[in-house]
């Protein structure tokens, strides 16, 4: 009799390991997380270099945690990935589940405590000279990066951290630093779509922006003079800047209604909103096009 205890013990225990491993298994899933950026020129500026050291994520349960398989630091220079590019971070695995919230921690000089030799965050202009690119209270707090998304159990997501470096970089006041304030939005790689098109009758010596807001949300009080610190068009979603083919290109976009708003610029100063198109819907996983003739914008 004993023999026979003996005999099933062996067959069944293994059993339950296997089971309890694979049930611990089969709590997890895969965070795919990549960087993307969504600019617009501005003071000559040709590269915006950000150095991230750490990676955290949020729970209801635990707080902050960190990303113990991210590959830090990594440098990322923003305006190569514009209009839909993006550079992947890494895979990360995670407990299945929703989350709201990443943070990012950058190498990057503090506001007023003096010049850094080699930061991990600074501009670069077009004349191949450099500035440091500070942070306004210390990097030792990080940057939150905001969105919804959801790990599946035994499965993988992509989600893509959109850099607003236009929202992002602003010049201090009287001292003329660089300030870095990023503005991040999480975006469901497979729910995003976007809106492209192509635009006409440019006025000479007029570059064109193009902004998109989410439906019924653009003010017209929002193209004003903005106070020191700030910028126009701060409640923005995306932006892009039209190239000199005509082509403007808004990339991961949430699915809704949208309207955008065409501005004319100089030499990356502001000077009107020339219109605004209203009710553009965008839809998972599609390109909605939609070209602009200048001279057809005072009609709308």
């Amino acid at each position: 009799m004993k023999r026979i205890f003996l005999i099933i013990s062996a067959v069944i225990l293994p059993f339950f390991i296997f089971t309890a491993c694979d049930k611990d298994k089969g709590n997890t899933g895969t965070l795919n997380l990549s960087i993307t950026d969504a600019p617009v020129d501005s003071d000559g500026i040709t590269g915006v270099f950000i150095t991230v050291s750490e990676i955290h994520y949020h729970t209801n349960e635990n707080g902050w945690k960190v990303f113990e398989d991210y590959e830090g630091p990594k440098s990322f220079n923003l305006l190569d990935l514009q209009r839909g590019e993006s550079e992947l971070l890494g895979s990360f695995e995670m407990e299945a589940g929703t989350y709201t919230q990443i943070r990012f921690m950058l190498d990057a000089p503090v506001f007023n405590a003096g010049q850094h030799s080699n930061p991990g965050c600074y501009l670069e202009f077009g004349d191949g000279s450099t500035t440091n690119l500070f942070v306004p209270s210390g990097a030792q707090t990080g940057y939150k990066a905001v969105g919804a998304f959801t790990v599946p159990i035994n499965g993988s997501v992509d989600v893509t951290a959109d850099f607003d470096v236009r929202k992002s970089v602003v010049k201090a006041g009287a001292s003329g630093k660089y300030l870095l304030k990023p503005t991040i939005r999480l975006v469901v790689d497979n729910q995003s779509g976007q809106i492209a098109g192509e635009v006409t009758n440019i006025p000479e010596q007029r570059n064109i922006v193009v902004y998109a807001y989410a439906g019924d949300t653009y003010d017209d009080s929002e193209a004003d003079e903005p106070a020191e610190e700030e910028i126009r068009f701060a409640n923005a979603i995306s932006s892009d800047m039209v190239d000199e083919n005509g082509a403007y290109h808004l990339a991961y976009l949430a699915p809704g209604t949208y309207e955008l708003v065409v501005v004319a610029t100089e030499e990356g100063e502001f000077i009107e909103v020339l219109g605004v198109i209203k009710n553009i819907v965008v839809e998972s996983r599609e390109t909605t096009i939609v070209d602009i003739d200048i001279e057809d914008l005072q009609d709308l």
